[in-house]
Parts: C-alpha cells; sequence; structure tokens
C-alpha cells in the first residue's frame, strides 16, 4: 500500500502541494483549539464549584489583582466567557479546516481525473486498440473517484491523528494512568478489529474493483446493441449479465460498510462502561465528588471527543484498504507517460505538393506476431483517385495507418514529397489529412458541430461549414430541414440516413482543409443506390485533393485513376479499373 500511496504523490502538482502546507498548518492549529477548548473544562468547572480555590493560587491570584477582579461572583462571568469563547473558536477552526480540506482535496480530485483522461487520448494508436475501451472507462472512473476513496480519507487520517495526539497529551496532563488506560484500551480494540478484516477488505476491494470493469462493460454492450437485442429479444440475458456483474460489487460494498461502521456501537457502549469506572474509582480515592468533578468532567468530555475521532481514523483506514484494488487500477492509468512528440510543432513546416512514397515497407504488430505488410513499394501522386482491395486481412487498413503516421514501419520509410514521416513531424502531417471511416462518429449535437468535428462552438466559422457542405452534396438537405445547420442528429447520428452520415464525414473532411482524404470502407454498409450518390459527390471534389478509398467491392473504385490490389501483406496488382476487372475473369 505504501509503494501505491509513493505513485500517488508523484502525480500531486507543485500548486496543490502548497496547498497541503497550508492544509496541514491548520490542521495544527485546529487541533490546538480542540486542546484550547478541552482544556478550558478544567478551570471552569473548578470555578463554578470552588470559586475561591483560585485565589489561592499566586498567580492566579496576582492576575485577578490586575484585572481588578475581587469577589468570587465577579469571577464567574469572565471565565464562562472565557470557555465559551475557547469552545466557539474550537468549532470555528473544525469548520474552517473541513471547508479547506473538502476544497483542495476536490481540485486534487479534478486534477486526477483530467490527467487520467488526457493520458489516455493522447497514447499511441497501438496502445488505443490493445485495451478494451470498458476497462478504460473503469479507470477514468475510479481514477475520478480517487477524492472520496483515498484523498480524503488520508487528509481525514492525517486530522485525525494529529487531533488525538493533542487531545491525549491534554488527557495525559490531567491523569495519566487514566488517560493511558483509556486510549489503549479503545486503540486496542480497533488493532484487533482491522486485523482480523484485513484479509476480507482486501478480497472485497479487488472483488469491487474487478466487478466495476464487469459493469461498465455490460452497459456498453447492452446499450450499443440495442438494435439487435430489441430485434431478438435478448434483453433479460443482458439484464443478466449486468445483473451477476453488479450483485457481488454490491455484497463487497456492503461488507466494508459494515466493517466500517460496527466498532462505533461497540466502543461508545464500552466508553460509558469506562467513563463510569473511572467515576467510581475517582470518588473512592478522593472520597469526595465535589473534588474530581472537575477531573471527571474533562475526562468525560475528552473521552466524548476522542471516541469519534478514533472512529474517524478506523473509518478511513478501512475506506482506503477497501480502495487499494482501485487505486491500482486508475494509478495504472495515472502513470501513463504522455509522448514527448505530442506537443511538438514541426520545424519543417512542409506541405505536401508533389507524392507520397511507400519505400520498402514491412510490419507487424510485434515481434513475434504474423508480418501484415512486406516489401511495400508505392507511389502516389498528388490529385489522384486511388482505390485499394483485398481481402480481409490483406494488410489494407494497416498500409493506410501508416500513411495517417498512426503507426510507424518497422523496416523501410514513408515519405511526403522525399520527407520521412517520423513522430517529431507526424502531427504536422495529420493536420493535411483527413479520415472518413465505414462508421462516423457523431456526438449528440447539431450538425454544425459534427462537420466542425472537435472545434469549440464559438470558433467554428459557419460559411466555411456551409461550403463543406455544399461541396459534399449535403447543403440542400440540411437546407430543407427546419433548424437547419442546428438540427440535432441524436445520439451516434440516429436521426440520419446512412448516406446523410457519410457526407457529413465528407464535409468534415472538407471543413479540415485537408490535402488528402482517405475514404476507409465508407460506402460498404451503403445500398448501390446510396453509394453511387456518395461516391459522385466524391468525384466531383476538387482536383487537387487526392483521394485513397479502401473497399471490399471493386465496383466501388470505378472512378479511381489507380486501384492498388493486396493479397496477404503485398502489392499483386496496379492498374485501371479495366485492368483490373479484365485480371479477375
Amino acid at each position: 500500500m505504501l509503494e501505491l500511496f509513493k505513485r500517488l504523490l508523484k502525480h500531486i502538482s507543485p500548486r496543490r502541494r502548497w496547498q497541503f502546507g497550508i492544509l496541514a498548518i491548520l490542521i495544527v492549529i485546529a487541533s490546538i483549539s480542540e486542546v484550547i477548548g478541552l482544556g478550558a473544562i478544567l478551570p471552569f468547572l473548578t470555578v463554578l464549584l470552588s470559586p475561591n480555590v483560585v485565589y489561592q493560587h499566586p498567580k492566579a491570584a496576582y492576575l485577578l489583582e490586575l484585572l481588578e477582579i475581587k469577589s468570587s461572583n465577579d469571577l464567574l462571568i469572565p471565565i464562562t466567557l472565557l470557555f465559551s469563547s475557547a469552545i466557539l473558536f474550537s468549532g470555528f477552526m473544525r469548520l474552517l479546516l473541513l471547508w479547506a480540506q473538502t476544497k483542495i482535496c476536490f481540485a486534487l480530485g479534478g486534477d486526477f481525473s483530467y490527467k487520467t483522461y488526457k493520458n489516455v487520448l493522447y497514447q499511441p494508436y497501438k496502445i488505443q486498440i490493445s485495451r478494451n475501451s470498458s476497462e478504460v472507462i473503469s479507470g477514468l472512473v475510479k481514477a475520478s473517484g480517487l477524492v472520496n476513496s483515498i484523498v480524503l480519507p488520508i487528509v481525514n487520517i492525517i486530522s485525525a491523528t494529529c487531533m488525538l495526539l493533542m487531545i491525549l497529551i491534554t488527557l495525559l496532563y490531567i491523569d495519566v494512568k487514566i488517560a493511558l488506560t483509556s486510549i489503549l484500551g479503545f486503540g486496542l480494540i480497533y488493532f484487533i478489529i482491522i486485523r482480523i478484516t484485513k484479509r476480507k477488505l482486501q478480497l472485497d476491494s479487488q472483488r469491487i474493483s474487478r466487478e466495476s470493469t464487469n459493469i461498465i462493460k455490460a452497459l456498453n454492450e447492452g446499450l450499443g446493441g440495442i438494435r439487435d437485442i430489441l430485434i431478438d429479444n435478448t434483453q433479460q440475458t443482458y439484464c443478466d449479465i449486468y445483473r451477476n456483474a453488479d450483485l457481488p460489487s454490491r455484497k463487497a460494498q456492503s461488507n466494508i460498510a459494515i466493517i466500517s461502521a460496527s466498532p462505533r456501537f461497540i466502543l461508545e457502549a464500552l466508553g460509558m462502561v469506562l467513563i463510569a469506572f473511572l467515576a467510581l474509582f475517582l470518588v473512592l480515592k478522593s472520597n469526595s465528588i465535589l473534588n474530581v468533578f472537575p477531573t471527571l468532567g474533562a475526562l468525560a468530555m475528552g473521552a466524548q471527543r476522542m471516541l469519534p475521532i478514533l472512529q474517524t481514523l478506523y473509518v478511513n483506514i478501512i475506506t482506503i484498504k477497501g480502495s487499494q484494488a482501485s487505486l491500482s487500477d486508475a494509478l495504472e492509468l495515472m502513470d501513463y507517460k504522455i509522448p514527448y512528440y505530442s506537443n511538438i510543432e514541426s520545424g519543417l513546416n512542409f506541405k505536401y505538393e508533389n507524392s507520397l512514397k511507400f519505400q520498402n515497407v514491412n510490419f507487424s504488430y510485434n515481434s513475434d506476431g504474423p508480418i501484415i505488410l512486406k516489401d511495400i513499394n508505392l507511389l502516389i501522386n498528388k490529385g489522384e483517385r486511388v482505390g485499394f482491395i483485398g481481402e480481409t486481412g490483406s494488410g489494407k487498413s494497416t498500409l493506410i495507418d501508416i500513411l495517417m503516421g498512426l503507426t510507424f514501419p518497422d523496416n523501410g520509410e514513408f515519405l511526403i514529397d522525399d520527407v520521412k514521416l517520423t513522430l517529431e513531424n507526424q502531427k504536422y502531417w495529420q493536420k493535411q489529412i483527413a479520415h472518413v471511416p465505414q462508421n462516423i462518429f457523431l456526438t449528440d449535437s447539431t450538425i454544425l458541430e459534427n462537420i466542425a468535428f472537435g472545434v469549440p462552438r464559438n470558433e467554428i466559422i459557419l460559411e466555411k461549414v456551409v461550403e463543406a457542405a455544399r461541396k459534399a452534396q449535403l447543403h440542400d438537405t440540411i437546407d430543407s430541414w427546419e433548424l437547419k445547420f442546428d438540427t440535432l442528429v441524436g445520439e451516434r447520428g440516429v436521426r440520419l440516413s446512412g448516406g446523410q452520415k457519410q457526407r457529413i464525414g465528407i464535409a468534415r473532411a472538407l471543413y479540415k482543409d485537408a490535402n488528402v482524404i482517405i475514404f476507409d470502407e465508407a460506402t460498404s454498409a451503403l445500398d448501390s443506390a446510396t453509394e453511387t450518390e456518395v461516391m459522385n459527390s466524391i468525384n466531383s471534389l476538387s482536383p487537387d485533393l487526392t483521394i485513397l478509398i479502401i473497399a471490399h467491392r471493386i465496383s466501388t473504385l470505378q472512378l479511381c485513376n489507380k486501384i492498388i490490389e493486396l493479397n496477404s501483406g503485398r502489392i499483386i496488382n496496379v492498374g485501371k479499373y479495366n485492368q483490373i476487372i479484365g485480371l479477375k475473369k
């Protein structure tokens, strides 16, 4: 657990560390105010019961004479005001401490959540496709929840420990034996409970962490495939999957809650019994209730303050132990390093003007895996319409991934106008390309925001959006709608047809001012008539645009002036449509 805390500490910014330093000072002041409030009880009760005792103390008598307090009755009001002030100051400091630690901890939680999300988004494509999205979402949720499960409990433990030490020092000053007996007795009970429940908490923590991922997976799959689920009437199957993940998590959470709350009731009862015996012991020892009443009152109030603090310590320790597995999962994402090249602005400022070239390219996803691309040599001139065909697994998409800078060859080079694509200039190259996939990702927002995807609303240039829609043969359709470009598309574009979605993808690429547009199986899910319309839209685009089209059906590529056929990672044919068709006969 200590190792996890060290890893977590590395993710706290200097600004938050400075704020926690201020918080530490507040904790000390609040703890001292607690001692002042507790320590004021003894003189307050003493003055109430035996005011004349104060005058027998030399220093107190001198102070009273200095303040011109001559009778015991004159002493009652000032001592009451002083006692009340001490209690009010203590309460104020506890309230201020609560406000400060809550604000700082939740701000830190925001830092953790944002940093984790940023780390995930900036990871290379190879890492993105290697993880299940449910695991990533679960990790992000856990990182967001670190405030309540880890950060606040740690701060509460530090605060409670500091206050407990101050209270203990005060009680030791009043009566050493009784104070030690109380703290050791209560502390021993909590220690035994923690030792007994340690293994159970660890198992429940792992179960909560594991099942939270399964719950998100069940939600993703159930809601993502809702059309097929409704058609096949398999709702109950997915309800069972969700329940089988949710119930174990709920049981584990209930176990931790019970373990956290149980000692409180035992300690409250034992505390009252202990105070009763302490009262009996002190009375028998002094033979006078009046003599021991101030001491007993101070000890009783000390115990009354100590028990909730002990319970706070215990509950927060249990909370941390119960969240250990979730912390480990969150740290796995938080420990990701943002690649150094992510923030590099290319000093080359190159612009694609002539050709794209694959030169002796070989690629495999891992060293002991199959070779996906073998000895690829290919030249694509600016303004060409180039089609790619081949069976599933032939390497078409991998070839395009290299062209888009999502991954890099094991051997060989990909060149833009004889400039080798590297990690350092990847970002600049990707500004010049646009990708239109088979399934266009649409946000649940307006047509305007989906065409200018990723651009803040207040920075979108309407005229540019309209022009992109016009070139994509979509403007007339949008113009016929009541809200026009402010029309909501629904979640994942549910209110649009397949052809309309593809045209939004084309318009999005044009809004980006891309020099290269890649259509990756963009028409495979469309009917023939819609596919023809979309292909005509593509063909009508500027002749300066280089357009690359991946397709399963060769008929889709009739308008291309060059077709590349791949098989088992190799280019086996290059030619025009009629030539490739001739080879197929």
